[in-house]
């Protein structure tokens, strides 16, 4: 759960420091800037968290359902909801965000990957990563010695 604290700063500091926090992103340019930048702003726990709330909404978008993408990203379905209530009614960024996502997948199969790994994941074994990633290899080893 996200922890702010308990003691209120005035609007106008808050408005103010958002102003700042968004220019500070729109200057970022290139992908190792961001990356360096993330890496020392946020905490690995909050990259994780904000990853998977756009995992989900790309995934809800795609039209899976609430079991598989709780079952591949390990989130709990209030977290579904939650991300799929703000694509509905309030979602305008989130919405244009995941349009260009969907519309980059013909050049990046990132998504395609995880829907693969979603498909195969078998019933008994779906929370073991370390099982899948070894299975998902073993599975392109055998497709390339085929060719």
């Amino acid at each position: 759960m996200t922890q702010v604290s308990k003691y209120p700063i005035h609007k106008d500091v808050e408005k103010r420091m958002f102003e700042i926090f968004k220019s500070t992103i729109s200057r970022l340019k290139n992908n190792e800037d961001i990356e360096d930048f993330l890496e020392d702003f946020l905490s690995p726990v909050e990259k994780i968290m904000l990853s998977k709330r756009l995992a989900i909404a790309v995934l809800l978008a795609k039209g899976h359902n609430y079991p598989a993408i709780a079952e591949i990203l390990r989130v709990t379905p209030s977290t579904i909801a939650s991300v799929s209530l703000r694509l509905k009614y309030s979602g305008k960024g989130y919405k244009k965000v995941v349009e260009r996502i969907l519309a980059m997948e013909n050049q990046d199969n990132f998504w395609q990957k995880v829907e693969d790994v979603l498909t195969k994941i078998p019933k008994s074994k779906g929370s073991n990563w370390v099982y899948q990633k070894q299975e998902h290899e073993k599975q392109k080893r055998v497709k390339r010695k085929a060719f």
